[in-house]
């Protein structure tokens, strides 16, 4: 085991959300390089992903989409990455037309000493744990689910823009921020979640949507953080969503409003 730990290793995968499917894979060795093959980020932003894995490496899938197996092997894991023992998933499959899998890539790859771990499947509630079960929990608003396959908070962060004032003038202010351009939007509706606002995490609640009282053309996040009363506009603000209170509602003026959002802030302990 102990030699095992000082060969360089790297863990291949598209490592979407980086869930925790994908840890078992990362944590197969000591100081891995994480090689994302596809960097899609529909559910954990690049900027979040690079501060958390910092050993990460991001591919080029123009360049190495069309290379067969053997060329990826070559040219990537042995010569650019120097792999000594390589870690995938059950599911991985690579090359041209995804033609090999990773029994393949072990076979190939352990005549030359280098050694080839392949994770067997999570599961979450009898079935295994994928980026797309995720994606589509969140769709649907499950963020209990959604999260409980991450292994965290569904996250995201972004600059806070300038709004209406709308909810300032009922009573609660909120952070206002544009969702991250590739990300999954969570269904529309009120969130319980929390704001990390300079190291510090508060309780909040955030609505995602179009506002349908005002129709905005693209949807927005806005938070309402509990205890905050600072300047925020122009900053970098990082939400989590822990889980869904309700669906969007059209308000006919602001007192309806400032009692909705009454009840929104009595739901969350």
């Amino acid at each position: 085991m102990t030699m095992d730990k000082k060969r360089k290793a790297v863990a291949l995968g598209d490592f979407d959300g980086m869930h925790l499917a994908h840890k078992t894979v990362i944590t197969g060795a000591e100081d891995v390089t994480v090689y994302c093959v596809n960097n899609r980020f529909s559910l954990l932003q690049k900027s979040i992903f690079e501060r958390r894995f910092k050993n990460a490496v991001f591919a080029d899938f123009s360049k190495i989409k069309n290379m067969d197996a053997v060329e990826f092997i070559e040219r990537i894991l042995v010569e650019q990455l120097g792999a000594e023992t390589v870690l995938c998933g059950y599911n991985f499959r690579f090359g041209k037309g995804a033609m090999w899998s990773a029994l393949d890539l072990r076979n190939y790859l352990e005549e030359k000493g280098v050694w080839v771990r392949i994770l067997e499947h999570l599961d979450y509630e009898g079935e295994p744990i994928s980026s797309s079960r995720i994606r589509n929990a969140v769709k649907n608003g499950d963020m209990e689910s959604a999260n409980s396959m991450l292994g965290y908070n569904f996250t995201y962060e972004n600059e806070v823009i300038s709004g209406d004032r709308r909810g300032r003038t009922a009573g609660f202010p909120t952070a206002n921020q544009k969702l991250p351009d590739g990300l999954v939007v969570p269904k529309y509706g009120v969130y319980e979640s929390r704001a990390e606002i300079d190291g510090v995490m508060y309780k909040s609640f955030t609505n995602i949507g179009i506002r349908p009282s005002w129709k905005l053309a693209s949807p927005i996040s806005e938070t309402h953080i509990f205890g905050f009363d600072g300047e925020l506009y122009g900053k970098t603000l990082r939400v989590e969503l822990v889980r869904y209170l309700r669906e969007e509602k059209t308000f006919s003026n602001i007192d309806e409003l400032r009692k909705q959002l009454i009840n929104d802030k009595s739901s969350i302990v």
